[in-house]
């Protein structure tokens, strides 16, 4: 898996690479048609904001420990990064609905997906190797991803301006915030009685100092109706249809967003398919990654979309830090404030960025 992981990331890089004539000529162009004046900055594009590598770093590290954890939030904690810290979403709202616009919003979602997509092959090799990530979940997921992440990039690269794509941002996250809060109180806990078991298994063992691998995710049979394995002695399963259809969907509406999809996948996991929070992390990130590999191709070549490399390497830095550390963290955390950590960021991301993309202006700090 690792090998395989290592060879897909150095054939994206190969790509962007090759792609990148293409990159300067639509951003020229971009520049061109907006009569911008000033001092080069993010892009090279005269008047930009000039971003801090160094404050890149930090924030990444955050970034991937949070994704490596609830297997969800990166591609959004990535937007606060970009959109927010850095004011490039003050920056392009600025510019008015014109090309140089949309090119500065695609090239924050696809950045955005860097730093996800990394932390997403990380995160997927670690939880592999603690059994604690569902492979054929994981692998249905990603397979209906695939045409989710592909098309929305062909059909929105482009044509998004930064206020529509803040409020439905916001709109998104906040929804599932709301739900994922039901899914901690005694109503939601008791709908979901093998994720309890498991996850208080898991705990018992995790205060022992047991063996955890050991008595991870076993697959006890598999075929195109069915597939069902044991995490901790209890039997889950799951129609493989169900998260391929799920993929797509899920796939479209975070490519659209420029996102992981961790946010949308975590209550997939939760609520349809029924696991406990420490199963959430793992299978989430193998998902996202096959869909990020996808999706930055599809901005990146197809689209032409060009990235700020020297942010992007010290921003990945950072999510190698943050993605190492995750895993290793969040066994010592209970399973339902795992969840409740997920609310926290979603309501208050989701509260954020809707009033910010209908508004004008955000209703929680930073104003």
């Amino acid at each position: 898996m690792r090998k395989l992981t290592i060879g897909l990331c150095l054939g994206l890089l190969g790509l962007a690479v090759l792609a990148q004539p293409a990159f300067a000529d639509r951003l020229a162009d971009a520049i061109a048609s907006s009569n911008v004046q000033g001092e080069p900055g993010y892009l090279g594009i005269p008047g930009a904001p000039t971003l801090n590598i160094y404050v890149g770093l930090i924030w990444a590290i955050w970034v991937g420990w949070i994704f490596s954890t609830v297997g969800a939030f990166g591609g959004i904690m990535a937007g606060v990064g970009h959109i927010t810290i850095y004011g490039l979403g003050d920056y392009a709202k600025g510019l008015g609905k014109n090309d140089l616009n949309k090119v500065v919003t695609d090239s924050i979602r696809v950045s955005n997906q860097w730093l996800v997509g990394c932390s997403a092959a990380l995160s997927s090799f670690n939880y592999y190797r603690m059994g604690r990530l569902v492979a054929p979940l994981g692998v249905s997921l990603a397979v209906g991803s695939v045409a989710g992440s592909w098309l929305v990039p062909i059909i929105t690269a482009g044509k998004i301006n930064l206020s529509s794509y803040l409020g439905y941002f916001g709109l998104f996250v906040l929804f599932l915030g709301c739900y994922l809060f039901y899914e901690t109180t005694p109503a939601g806990q008791n709908k979901k009685k093998k994720a309890k078991e498991a996850a208080k298994a898991f705990q018992d063992s995790v205060k022992s100092h047991s063996d955890t691998t050991a008595q991870g995710v076993k697959l006890q049979s598999f075929t195109l109706t069915k597939c069902i394995f044991t995490f901790f002695g209890v039997e889950f399963s799951f129609n493989p249809i169900v998260p391929l259809i799920g993929g797509f969907i899920i796939a479209s509406l975070a490519s659209f967003l420029g996102v992981g999809g961790g946010f949308l996948l975590v209550p997939f996991l939760t609520s349809v398919a029924g696991l406990p929070m420490y199963l959430v992390a793992g299978t989430s990130a193998l998902a996202v990654f096959i869909g990020m590999l996808n999706s930055i191709v599809s901005y990146m070549v197809a689209k032409s979309t060009p990235v700020a490399w020297g942010l992007i390497g010290a921003e990945l830095i950072g999510i190698v830090i943050g993605s190492l550390i995750g895993p290793r963290t969040s066994k010592y955390i209970p399973d339902v404030w795992l969840k409740r950590l997920f609310v926290v960021l979603a309501l208050y991301v989701g509260i954020r960025y809707t009033s910010k993309g209908f508004l004008g202006y955000s209703l929680v700090p930073p104003f």
